[in-house]
């Protein structure tokens, strides 16, 4: 069974080669902004979702995976910052604070049944100088990460705390919940 990751995100792809699933990619290329009044978890879901049934449609014959993750501190939340300023200036909120990172899943199989799942993962920042900032900016370049932080990298030295029941989750794919919907789906790559 084909199966296509609906996703430009390198580092997403890397989780995927990882686990050893044969996988196409197809950047979707959607608008990710939020609706006006749009919650956190609702946007999430529906931009992963998005990113599933665009590439379904294309790949009528695959299953598709959609994915997004969004970092939520407050009532704030913070997508890709993608340049330096914004990267900057998002680790500057998240400076010193618990900050939730959700990471949506949406699976669509060629018969058109669609499985969800979102992953919260729990991290706590530490308090950060902006010198540091503006270093780990530099060196890592989290332009393209929710919240301008790639936990697989530097950013590992600005956090305290991570609590999450996937540790897969914070990169951008919750693998556990995604290995078990791909199970139902006749994809393993243990067994086939």
């Amino acid at each position: 069974m084909e199966l296509v990751l609906g996703s430009s995100s390198p580092y997403r792809q890397a989780q995927l080669k990882t686990l050893g699933y044969a996988f196409n990619t197809e950047a979707p290329n959607i608008d990710e902004a939020a609706q006006r009044s749009e919650a956190p978890l609702e946007l999430v879901t529906r931009l992963a979702g998005e990113k599933a049934r665009l590439t379904a449609q294309r790949n009528p014959s695959a299953v598709v995976i959609g994915a997004d993750q969004v970092a939520v501190v407050g009532t704030s939340i913070l997508g890709k910052p993608l340049t330096v300023a914004r990267a900057i200036e998002q680790l500057s909120r998240l400076s010193g604070e618990r900050v939730d990172f959700l990471s949506a899943i949406c699976v669509i199989e060629p018969i058109g049944r669609t499985h969800s799942h979102v992953e919260k993962t729990k991290v706590s920042f530490r308090d950060l100088e902006t010198e540091t900032i503006e270093q780990y900016v530099s060196l890592d370049q989290p332009l393209d990460c929710a919240g301008g932080f790639r936990s697989e990298g530097l950013g590992v030295h600005l956090v305290e705390h991570v609590e999450s029941a996937d540790p897969s989750a914070i990169i951008g794919l919750p693998l556990i919940a995604l290995s078990k919907i791909l199970r139902t789906v006749g994809i393993d790559p243990l067994r086939n």
